[in-house]
């Protein structure tokens, strides 16, 4: 989405439940996987996006560096959750110059929060004889550098800091080629968050980030069944019932909470068809990334509900990877999970 970088840097998404490391190599949309790390947090690690044991989070990073072996040290890290403003506006039509020198102004009105508090960028998407389009991203100031000091905690580099969102795009960008005119919903579902991004072509035209996860899958399986926190991820990923554990049909307990993750698709949608003109803009398909997306049957009942074809985002669909480095079973197990870390290492590699 934003320009990106062509200087070497590792992707790193800091989730609620994991980090997740990603390294590429290549030019001109050839790449090769490099690199790619996965650990797990302790619980409450990270809330909302706020890093809350900066300790536990930093020496997670600096533990996929070392059994990785990663030698690069620059970062690019994205953040989420309800201290992130992503908005499409229309201002008049201005030099670039002038918009540069006017966008805090015009930006104050559609941030909640005091504007010297805030991290400001944006992209100018479209103009005309009278106006031009512009896509702000704002995130508060102390959110950035809890980030920051995790990663330097790690003795790392925080090269750029991105929006979950974005990266998300990135990666969507270069594994799906997407046509002018096509709109689709990219839908992150992680274990407390769930990133929405609606695309027209390449231009983002709505995002949302949600406070539903796969956790709330977890949370109601152990409630239902009386298991512990590790019995009812396992549960939840297709494993039997644990021994001792009254036989219960799963499926209906997880559909339970699978119809509130299709009311916040249904809802950013809504939101999404309010501010398009053209009525026709439809969402017409919808990929499905993050941890969630390897719950069984969870394509299937998506796409009943929206009537659309649904099926799991590829995030190394146009990326080589050597089977001699790369343990296929490991990758088919850890691949979903790796969208958003992919896209933020897209900024360190020349993707024209």
């Amino acid at each position: 989405m934003w320009k990106r970088v062509n200087k070497s840097m590792v992707g790193v998404d800091i989730g609620s439940s994991s980090i997740k490391a990603v390294e590429l190599q290549g030019k001109n949309g050839d790449f090769q996987l490099v690199s790619l790390g996965y650990e797990p947090l302790e619980p409450d690690s990270v809330v909302d996006g706020q890093i809350m044991e900066l300790n536990s989070v930093s020496n997670a990073i600096a533990n996929i560096f070392t059994e990785h072996k990663i030698k690069t040290t620059r970062v690019a890290a994205g953040v989420n959750g309800h201290s992130v403003i992503v908005k499409n506006i229309v201002l008049p039509q201005m030099s670039s110059d002038e918009l540069k020198e006017s966008f805090a102004w015009h930006a104050e009105e559609h941030i909640p929060f005091d504007i010297s508090d805030v991290n400001l960028d944006y992209h100018v998407t479209g103009d005309s004889d009278d106006a031009i389009h512009v896509l702000m991203a704002a995130c508060k100031r102390d959110k950035i550098a809890n980030l920051k000091q995790a990663i330097q905690l790690a003795g790392k580099q925080p090269a750029v800091i991105d929006v979950d969102a974005f990266a998300l795009q990135n990666c969507y960008e270069l594994n799906y080629a997407p046509q002018p005119g096509q709109v689709v919903a990219l839908l992150n579902i992680g274990a407390s968050t769930t990133n929405i991004n609606i695309l027209n072509g390449e231009r983002s035209v709505f995002t949302r980030d949600a406070s539903f996860g796969g956790n709330q899958y977890t949370s109601l399986l152990q409630k239902e069944l009386g298991l512990t926190f590790e019995q009812a991820e396992q549960v939840k990923r297709g494993m039997p019932l644990p021994v001792g554990i009254e036989d219960r049909e799963i499926a209906p307990i997880l559909e339970t909470v699978s119809d509130i993750l299709a009311l916040e698709v249904q809802k950013t949608m809504d939101f999404y068809r309010a501010t398009v003109e053209d009525g026709s803009s439809a969402v017409e398909r919808l990929l499905v990334s993050g941890g969630g997306s390897k719950l069984a049957g969870l394509m299937e009942f998506l796409s009943k509900q929206f009537d659309i074809p649904v099926e799991v985002f590829d995030p190394f669909r146009k990326i080589k990877i050597d089977s001699r480095g790369f343990d296929p079973e490991y990758m088919r197990d850890i691949v979903p999970e790796m969208a958003i870390a992919v896209g933020l290492a897209l900024r360190g590699v020349d993707a024209r």
